[in-house]
C-alpha cells in the first residue's frame, strides 16, 4: 500500500496551511470553516469566549462588564491562532458562504462539531445580533514613519469599514462630518459633475483637486468658497486623532445603526507588532479601555500574539517602570493555544486513516513495536522526545514519529527567534500543517514502510530562509568534493541548528535520519560519520566535543578568524594550570594531613611553570601534561628524581591525550576572538553569532574540565622519590594520597607528637586548663613521658633557650608557622601552641604582648585568636632564687600585713596584687587631697610614684627583685598608707566636722575672741585644719568644736535677745499708728510685712553681724511705713439718694444733711537726732548753752506743728 493511499483525504489536495487576514473568497472561507477542526482545547477557549461575549450582550452597558472588552489569544509560531482568529471573525459576522452551488452561514458549519448543546446554542445567540467585523493583520496595515500607529491603524480599518478613506484621516473626518448631515452622496454627486471623476477615485489626491472640493462643499452646505479656504490649507490641523475621538466616531456609528449594533476589531499579530515598545502598549490598553467604557461593551477587542500577555508584561516590567495593571484588566479573557492542540489538528486534519489503512497500519505495529523502540532513541536531549504510545497512536501520526511534532515546532521557534530566516517565516507565512503537509507529499508514493526523516522538513521553509542559510546548503550540493548524502547531512543539522533541547551528536543524528522501520542503524550511523568529516573539512559544520553544527557563510568567516587568533607564549600552559588546579581541582591551596589535622599550603606547577603566587611553602604539586614540550622525556626515571628534588614534591604524569591540545587551544582562541570582536557596533547577525560561539566555548571548557578530570584518575603519581600506588578514586583523591605519602616520608620529626588531640574544640580546653592549672612544680614533672610529647618539648624549649642566648625575639606565630610548621617538624598550629602553653605553665617560658607580660589567668584570651599571634613574643624565663624570695616574702609581710604564698610566680601575683590595691586607693585619696581641703597630699604623690616604679616590671624575676632593692621606700609608704587608710576610711566625717563648725565660728571671731577659752580652743582647730599630718590630732576635733560651740550660742542668744526687743517697739509703734487712722487689713499688712521679715531673720541668724543689720534695717522698715501712714487718704463717704416727691421724677425733694464725724488726722513722729546737732566735741558751758538752745529750738518747732517727737 502507497502512503498517498492510507489518507481519509488526498495528502497532496490544496490546504490552505497559512491563514491570512486579507484571504477571504468564499473558496477560501470554506475550506477553512469546513476542515476547521474543534479539538479539545478549541471547545474550551470558544466556551471562553462566548461566556465574555454574551455577558455584555446580556448586560448591556454594564460599566464592570464593559471595561472587559479585550481577548488576548496567545500560541506558539504556527500554532494556529491565525485561523482561530478568522473562524471566529467569520462566526461573529455570520455571513453567508458559496461552493460549488451549496449556500451556508458560517455558524452552520459547526453542526456536528461542537457536542455540547448549550455551547451552540450560545454560539448561535451570540451570532444572532448585528456585528461589523473588522479583521486585519496590523503589520500589514501599519505606517512605519508614523509617530502612533496602533491608534492610526485601529481609526484606519474603522473608516475603511464606513466606506470612508483608509489612509487619510482628515478625508474621513470630512466625509464623517458630511454624512452627519446627510450631504455625503450629495457632495459626491457634485464632485462628480465639477471634476469629472469619482470622489472615492480621487480622494487621495486630495491636495491636487483642492479646488474641485473646495467648489463642492461650497455649493453643498452653503457656504463660499473662502470659508473653506484656510481648512484646506492644513486639514490634519482640524482633526484630533486620539483615543477618546476614536471611541467616540465608533459609539456615534454604533447609536446610529441601533442598540444592539457590535463592532469587533480583530488584529492578528499584535505581540509581534508592539515587541518591547511599552509606548504601544499602553497605547493598546487606552484604546481598549476606551471602547468599552465609551461603547458600554458594545466594541470589543480581539488580539492574537507568540507570547501570553503576562510574558510580554514580564519583559517589559523588567526593562520599565511602567504600569500595566490596567491592560490585564482590560483583557480579561485569555485564551492560550497549545502544541498539543496543533498535533490534533494535524492528525484530524491531514493524517487522518482510512479504516483499511488504520488495520494495515496496526499490523505493521504490532510486529514492529520493539524495533521502533530502538529505532527511535535520542541521546542528550534536553527534553523528552514522545515515542509511539501504542497501535493506535502509530496508526494516527504515520508516517511520522512522535517525536517530530514537539521537535519541528522547536525547530520553527528557534528559526524565527535568533533570526535565521526572512521576513515571511517570521510573520507566519509557514505553519506545521504546512510542513507536515509538505513532507508527507514527499512520501505519497512510497510503500507502507517508510519513515519521514528530519531533513523532509527544510523544504517547507526553504524558499524563505536567509540568503546566507540558503546560499551555504545550495554551494554544498554543488561541491565536488561533497556527496549527496552530505547536503541532508547538512540540512538536518541546519534544522536542529538552533534547538537547545537536542544536540548534534552523531547518534542523534542517526535517529533523526531514520527513514525506514526497518532501517540499519549502524550503516547509517558509518555514512554520517564519514559526511561530518567531509563537511567538516569543508568549513561548514564545526564540531565542539561530540556535537556537530551547521555554519553559515557569515559563520564560517568567523571561524576562520578564530583560527587565526595567535597565542602567545606561555598562555596554554597558563590555562591548563587554572583548568587542573581551578576547576578540576576546585581551587585548594591547602592539603589536610589527616593524622594530624595540620592544612600544608602548596606550592602549584603546570609543565614545570609556576601557577598562582608562589610561597616559600615546603610542598609542591607539579602536572606534567601532553602539551610539554618534553613530554615524552619525562619517563619514569625522570619522574623519581624529580619527586626527590627541593625536599621532596608530588609528580603528576597525565596520559598522552591527541585532542587535548587542540581542543584547548580552540577554546582560547574563541574566547580571545570573541572578547576582542564582540562590540556595540556589529550587525544583530554577527552579535548572534558570537554569543552562540560564546555559549558554546563555555560547554567546551566544561567538556575540557571533565577530560582533565578522567585524565588526572588516569595520571601516574610519584612523591618523595617514589611512584605512589594511589587507590582509585577521582584525580583529587589520587593527589590527597600522594601528599599524605611525601608528608610522611620527609617530615621527618613529625613523630616526635607521640600524643595529639584531633578534635580541636578538645585540644583548645586543654590548653586553657594547662594555662589555669595552679601548680608549676607538678606541671614540671608532666614534662616528661609520651603523654606530654616529652621529645617535642624539648625541641620547642632548645629553639627559644637558643634565640634568647643570641639576643633575638622569637614571634609566636613565627614559631609555630615557620619553625615547628615547615620540615622536618610539619606540627599542628595547635599542637605547637599546647606544647608552649605546657612550657608557660611549668614556669620555663613567659608570653609577652605589646611590651607587657601576659600573666597566665590572661594568655589563653589572647592566644586563642590566632590573628593576635603576630604580637606574641615568646621569652626563655629567668628565676628568682630561694633566698631571694625568702627576703620578698618576708618584707611583704612587714608592708602588707600579710605573709604572701609560696612559688615565685604566686609570690610575684600576690605582691603586685597588694601594689595594685594600694594604687587604686591612693588614687582615689588624691583626687580629695588635691581639692586643698583633705590632708596628705604629698604622701600620696610619694606613694603613686613609688608604686608606679615597681608595677612597670612586667616579670616575676624583675618585681621581684626590685621590691627587695626598695625595702626602705615601701616600709615608709607602708605607714603612710596606714594613716591616710584610717583617715580616710573613718576619720573623714570628723574632719568633715571640723570644717564645717569653723566655717561657722568665724563669722563670730570678734565677739568669741573677747572670751579666753573660746579664742584658744578656736585657735587650736586653725592648727589641726593647717597640719600636713594631722591624724593624732583627730581625737582633740570633738571637744574643742563643744567648747567653742556653747560660747557661741551664749553670745548669739544675747544679741538676739536686745535685737528682737528693738524690732518689736518698731512693730509696736507701727501698729499704734495704723490703729489711729482705724487702717484697713490691706494697709496694716503692707505697712508691717517687712518688719515681720526682719524679726524672723534675727530670730533665725547665727551671725551676730546679721542681726544687727536686721535691727538697722528694722528701723529703716519702720519709717517707710510711717511715711505710707502719714501719705494715706480715707476714702470719702457715698452721698444720700434724692427721693422725687410723690414718684415725681421731674421734682426733687430737699432732705436734711447728715452730720458726718471728722476723720482722724495722723502726725508723723519728727525724728530728732542730738547727735548730728553737735559739731565735735563740747568743752565749754557755752558749747553746751549752745547745743541745748538748739535741741530746744528743734523740739519746740515739732510741738509747735504739733508732731509726736522720736529721739535716735
Amino acid at each position: 500500500m502507497l502512503i498517498k493511499e492510507l489518507f481519509e483525504k488526498p495528502i497532496d489536495r490544496p490546504i490552505n496551511g497559512v491563514i491570512k487576514a486579507d484571504q477571504i473568497d468564499d473558496g477560501s472561507k470554506w475550506q477553512e470553516l469546513d476542515e476547521y477542526v474543534i479539538t479539545r482545547e478549541l471547545d474550551n477557549h470558544l466556551r471562553k469566549f462566548f461566556d465574555s461575549y454574551l455577558r455584555s450582550i446580556d448586560a448591556s452597558g454594564d460599566p464592570e462588564t464593559a471595561g472587559k472588552v479585550g481577548v488576548w489569544v496567545s500560541g506558539f509560531f504556527g500554532s494556529g491562532k491565525s485561523h482561530f482568529l478568522k473562524v471566529l471573525s467569520y462566526l461573529l459576522e455570520n455571513n453567508t458562504v458559496s461552493m460549488g452551488g451549496e449556500t451556508k452561514r458560517a455558524v452552520d458549519f459547526f453542526d456536528g462539531k461542537i457536542h455540547d448543546a448549550m455551547l451552540a446554542a450560545d454560539i448561535k445567540r451570540a451570532v444572532a445580533a448585528e456585528t461589523d467585523v473588522i479583521l486585519f493583520n496590523i503589520d500589514s496595515k501599519a505606517d512605519t514613519g508614523n509617530d502612533d500607529p496602533i491608534l492610526t491603524v485601529f481609526t484606519n480599518v474603522f473608516n475603511e469599514r464606513l466606506g470612508y478613506s483608509p489612509d487619510h484621516p482628515h478625508i474621513a473626518n470630512l466625509e464623517r462630518h458630511l454624512g452627519a448631515k446627510g450631504k455625503l452622496d450629495e457632495f459626491k454627486k457634485v464632485y462628480r459633475e465639477i471634476a469629472g471623476g469619482e470622489w472615492v477615485d480621487e480622494r487621495d489626491a486630495f491636495f491636487l483637486n483642492s479646488d474641485s472640493i473646495k467648489t463642492a462643499l461650497a455649493r453643498v452646505l452653503g457656504q463660499s468658497e473662502d470659508s473653506f479656504e484656510k481648512w484646506l490649507d492644513n486639514p490634519e490641523v482640524a482633526v484630533n486623532l486620539s483615543p477618546d475621538n476614536f471611541a467616540a466616531w465608533v459609539k456615534q456609528y454604533l447609536d446610529s445603526k441601533g442598540p444592539k449594533h457590535r463592532v469587533v476589531f480583530l488584529v492578528d499579530e499584535i505581540g509581534q507588532f508592539i515587541g518591547q515598545d511599552t509606548h504601544m502598549m499602553l497605547r493598546l490598553q487606552t484604546i481598549t479601555e476606551n471602547l468599552g467604557t465609551v461603547c458600554g461593551g458594545r466594541a470589543w477587542v480581539i488580539v492574537t500574539s507568540q507570547e501570553d500577555i503576562d510574558a510580554v508584561l514580564g519583559e517589559m516590567r523588567s526593562a520599565k517602570s511602567n504600569d500595566f495593571s490596567k491592560i490585564q484588566g482590560r483583557f480579561k479573557t485569555r485564551l492560550s493555544l497549545s502544541s498539543a492542540d496543533v498535533h490534533e489538528v494535524i492528525q484530524a486534519r491531514l493524517l487522518d486513516k482510512t479504516a483499511n489503512a488504520r488495520d494495515a497500519l496496526v499490523g505493521v505495529y504490532k510486529d514492529k513495536a520493539d524495533i521502533l523502540k530502538n529505532q527511535l532513541s535520542f541521546t542528550n536531549v534536553g527534553m523528552t522526545f514522545k515515542p509511539f504510545a501504542n497501535d493506535d497512536h502509530f496508526a494516527k501520526v504515520y508516517p511520522f514519529a512522535p517525536y517530530q511534532f514537539q521537535l519541528v515546532q522547536k525547530i520553527f521557534e528557534a528559526i524565527r527567534r535568533v533570526g535565521a530566516t526572512g521576513l515571511h517565516l517570521a510573520k507566519g507565512e509557514r505553519s506545521m500543517l504546512d510542513a507536515f503537509q509538505t513532507a508527507a507529499k514527499d512520501l505519497s508514493s512510497a510503500n507502507v514502510g517508510v519513515l519521514a526523516p528530519l531533513y523532509l522538513f527544510y523544504p517547507s521553509i526553504e524558499s524563505f530562509l536567509d540568503t546566507t542559510v540558503k546560499v551555504t546548503i545550495d554551494q554544498a550540493g554543488d561541491n565536488a568534493s561533497l556527496e549527496p548524502f552530505d547536503n541532508l547531512v547538512l540540512r538536518t543539522l541546519f534544522l536542529i541548528r538552533y534547538v537547545e533541547e537536542i544536540k548534534g551528536n552523531v547518534d542523534n543524528l542517526v535517529t533523526l535520519f531514520i527513514d525506514r522501520i526497518d532501517a540499519d542503524r549502524l550503516a547509517i550511523k558509518k555514512q554520517i560519520e564519514a559526511s561530518l568529516q567531509r563537511l567538516e573539512r569543508e568549513t561548514l559544520v564545526r564540531r565542539n566535543g561530540e556535537d556537530y553544527f551547521f555554519l553559515t557563510d557569515e559563520e564560517k568567516d568567523i571561524g576562520r578568524g578564530i583560527k587565526g587568533i595567535d597565542l602567545h607564549g606561555g598562555e596554554e600552559v597558563k590555562e591548563l594550570g587554572r583548568m587542573i588546579f581551578e576547576d578540576v581541582l576546585g581551587g585548594n591551596r591547602k592539603h589536610r594531613f589527616e593524622d594530624t589535622k595540620k592544612d600544608f599550603l602548596f606550592n602549584r606547577f603546570c609543565d614545570q611553570h609556576p601557577y598562582g603566587t608562589r610561597t616559600d611553602d615546603d610542598l609542591a604539586v607539579s602536572a606534567i601534561t601532553p602539551l610539554s614540550e618534553d613530554y615524552d622525556d619525562w619517563n619514569e626515571a625522570r619522574c623519581l628524581m624529580k619527586s626527590n628534588e627541593n625536599g621532596g614534591q608530588v609528580i603528576v604524569k597525565l596520559p598522552a591525550d591527541r585532542k587535548l591540545g587542540q581542543e584547548l587551544r580552540t577554546y582560547l582562541q574563541t574566547d580571545k576572538f570573541v572578547a576582542r570582536t564582540n562590540n556595540g557596533g556589529l550587525p544583530a547577525s554577527t552579535v548572534r553569532i558570537l554569543q552562540d560561539r560564546a555559549a558554546e566555548n563555555r560547554k567546551r571548557l566544561d567538556n575540557l574540565t571533565v577530560h582533565l578530570g578522567e585524565l588526572l584518575k588516569n595520571a601516574e603519581f610519584y612523591a618523595a622519590g617514589s611512584k605512589v600506588a594511589v587507590k582509585g578514586g577521582s584525580g583529587d583523591a589520587a593527589i590527597r594520597q600522594s601528599m599524605d605519602y611525601l608528608i610522611r616520608n620527609t617530615f621527618t620529626k613529625l613523630g616526635f607528637l607521640k600524643h595529639i588531640i584531633q578534635d580541636q574544640t578538645a585540644l583548645l580546653n586543654e590548653i586553657k586548663a594547662v594555662l589555669n592549672a595552679p601548680d608549676t612544680a607538678d606541671q614540671k614533672l608532666k614534662l616528661e613521658g609520651d603523654e606530654g610529647n616529652a621529645q617535642a618539648l624539648k625541641e620547642v624549649l632548645a629553639f627559644v633557650s637558643l634565640m634568647d642566648s643570641t639576643s633575638k625575639r622569637v614571634v609566636l606565630h613565627d614559631l609555630i608557622e615557620s619553625r615547628f610548621g615547615k620540615r622536618p617538624y610539619g606540627w599542628p598550629e595547635w599542637e605547637v601552641l599546647r606544647l608552649v602553653a605546657r612550657l608557660v605553665a611549668a614556669g620555663e617560658l613567659s608570653l609577652s604582648m605589646d611590651g607587657a607580660l601576659l600573666t597566665r589567668d590572661k594568655i589563653f584570651e589572647v592566644v586563642k585568636t590566632p590573628n593576635k599571634w603576630r604580637s606574641i613574643v615568646v621569652i626563655k624565663r629567668q628565676t628568682v632564687d630561694a633566698s631571694l624570695l625568702q627576703q620578698a616574702r618576708n618584707l611583704g609581710k612587714n608592708v602588707f600585713a600579710k605573709m604572701g604564698p609560696d612559688g615565685e610566680d604566686a609570690l610575684y601575683e600576690f605582691l603586685r596584687e597588694q601594689c595594685e590595691s594600694w594604687q587604686t586607693n591612693l588614687s582615689g585619696y588624691l583626687k580629695l587631697a588635691e581639692t586643698g581641703n583633705y590632708p596628705g597630699k604629698d604622701a600620696i604623690d610619694i606613694g603613686l610614684k613609688l608604686l608606679k616604679l615597681i608595677l612597670t616590671e612586667k616579670d616575676s624575676y624583675g618585681f621581684i627583685k626590685r621590691f627587695v632593692t626598695l625595702k626602705v621606700e615601701f616600709e615608709n609608704l607602708s605607714d603612710n598608707v596606714s594613716d591616710l587608710d584610717t583617715f580616710y576610711g573613718t576619720q573623714q566625717p570628723t574632719w568633715e566636722l571640723l570644717r564645717k563648725k569653723h566655717g561657722e565660728f568665724i563669722v563670730n571671731r570678734k565677739e568669741l575672741d573677747h572670751n579666753q577659752d573660746a579664742a584658744a580652743a578656736l585657735q587650736q582647730m586653725e592648727v589641726i585644719l593647717a597640719h600636713v599630718a594631722p591624724y593624732p590630732l583627730i581625737k582633740d576635733i570633738s571637744g574643742l568644736v563643744s567648747k567653742v560651740a556653747a560660747i557661741n550660742d551664749e553670745v548669739v542668744n544675747k544679741r538676739r535677745s536686745h535685737a528682737l526687743g528693738q524690732i518689736d517697739q518698731h512693730v509696736s509703734e507701727v501698729k499704734d499708728a495704723l490703729d489711729h487712722i482705724a487702717a484697713s487689713p490691706e494697709l496694716r499688712n503692707k505697712c508691717l510685712i517687712e518688719l515681720q521679715k526682719l524679726r524672723l531673720t534675727a530670730e533665725k541668724q547665727t551671725s551676730i553681724a546679721h542681726i544687727h543689720q536686721a535691727v538697722a534695717e528694722a528701723v529703716d522698715a519702720k519709717d517707710d511705713a510711717l511715711d505710707v501712714i502719714a501719705r494715706y487718704v480715707p476714702p470719702k463717704p457715698p452721698a444720700d439718694p434724692v427721693t422725687p416727691a410723690g414718684g415725681d421724677t421731674t421734682v426733687a425733694v430737699a432732705t436734711k444733711p447728715k452730720v458726718v464725724a471728722p476723720q482722724p488726722v495722723f502726725k508723723k513722729p519728727r525724728v530728732v537726732r542730738p547727735a548730728e546737732m553737735k559739731s565735735g566735741y563740747l568743752k565749754t558751758q557755752a558749747d553746751v548753752d549752745a547745743f541745748l538752745g538748739k535741741l530746744r529750738k528743734e523740739l519746740e518747732a515739732a510741738l509747735a506743728a504739733e508732731e509726736p517727737i522720736e529721739i535716735r
